[in-house]
């Protein structure tokens, strides 16, 4: 495991194995022991119109996140709701941990010469942990494993938000680990086709199958109040 920063990109900190994880949380000043959100997604073809009610519902969600002293995992690039999530928190100007889990060789790292196709990191992300991998997807089952090392046995949830198809993957990691999945509908995608197997109008099996889940749920984008309290009710339980 080592650490650095650099330039506008948040700290950052590589590992090789699982466990190296606890060393990277540390290096990086995270405490575990906390309540997680991890969003997976995208915002793919999203409509202005969309991104506006998704920013809305996201600024909803954010103090509510430091209250519960929460922390939020997510993929880490300045693209999509991770780019929505970071400004979110940022206009806030919460102090939650905002934790990005990327493949290296998909991202664009200060002092490293970049892949063609890489993306650039999101700026208002706190910390960001890189893993091995040089294509898109291998970051999708570590983004699980630094969930739950960070809840170190607290509870976790998945917040899914449009999508392609990596994020089947991202949701399938997190119903293994025993994560619930809350599937944000009318952000299109992955997370539509999800809610529309839900009701039975989808006949994609891999929708279906995340659908049938009992660990899956689905919120409509329309009912922000809806999302806080399904959130609320895996991270900060009553009592």
């Amino acid at each position: 495991m080592s650490a650095g920063s650099g330039g506008t990109a948040p700290p950052r900190a590589r590992v090789a194995e699982p466990g190296d994880l606890p060393a990277a949380l540390k290096a990086l000043g995270i405490t575990a022991g906390r309540p997680v959100l991890v969003l997976v997604g995208g915002a793919g073809g999203m409509p202005a119109g969309q991104m506006t009610a998704l920013a809305g519902v996201i600024g909803t969600i954010v103090p509510a996140l430091g209250d519960w002293g929460a922390a939020v995992v997510d993929g880490g690039t300045d693209s999509g709701v991770m780019r929505v999530i970071g400004q979110a928190r940022d206009r806030a100007g919460a102090s939650f941990p905002l934790v990005g889990v990327a493949a290296e060789g998909t991202v664009i790292v200060p002092g490293q010469r970049p892949a063609p196709d890489a993306a650039p990191l999101d700026r208002h992300h706190s910390q960001v942990i890189l893993v091995p991998g040089d294509t898109w997807g291998d970051e999708s089952p570590w983004i699980s494993l630094v969930a739950a090392a960070i809840a170190g046995g607290r509870p976790s949830l998945t917040l899914v938000v449009n999508g392609g198809d990596i994020t089947y993957d991202d949701i399938e990691h997190s119903l293994r680990h025993g994560r619930p999945v809350l599937v944000l509908a009318g952000t299109g995608r992955t997370a539509d086709a999800i809610a529309a197997a839900a009701s039975g109008q989808d006949e994609n099996p891999r929708a279906a199958r995340t659908a049938a889940s009992p660990g899956t749920k689905v919120v409509p984008l329309g009912d922000p109040a809806a999302l806080l309290s399904s959130i609320r009710s895996v991270l900060a339980p009553a009592g």
